[in-house]
């Protein structure tokens, strides 16, 4: 607790972290416009992950995620790197392979750059 650092996760906790508890952790923190976009983000996840996805929302969400990541990148321009950029193949992918949560090869790598943002 003295360098306020998470330390020990595993994979999993990342994922739970990032879905459900961030949007709270950063509550009054952050300004709300930055708020907003990475709440977005953690809700993108949230439905990405999830193991039905409805396949009618899948444009949808392909133009969700290149709006917040275009965003993030406004708001911090060093956020933006080429594993954040494999956010935008997520939905793709499901389209050609069905549910992430049966393949999670981009969430490990792009978990491991999220997690230094944080």
């Amino acid at each position: 607790m003295e360098d306020l650092k998470l330390m020990g996760l595993k994979s999993q906790d990342f994922y739970v972290l990032m879905q459900d508890r961030l949007s709270m952790a950063i509550h009054g923190m952050l300004p709300k416009n930055v708020r907003q976009v990475i709440t977005c983000l953690c809700l993108f996840f949230s439905v990405i992950c999830s193991k039905v996805i409805d396949p009618t929302r899948l444009d949808e969400l392909e133009n969700e995620a290149i709006i917040i990541l275009c965003q993030l990148e406004m708001y911090s321009p060093s956020f933006f790197d080429i594993m954040v950029h494999l956010i935008v193949h997520l939905v793709r992918e499901i389209r050609i392979c069905g549910s992430v949560f049966l393949r999670w090869m981009y969430l490990e790598q792009c978990m491991k750059i999220l997690k230094g943002h944080v």
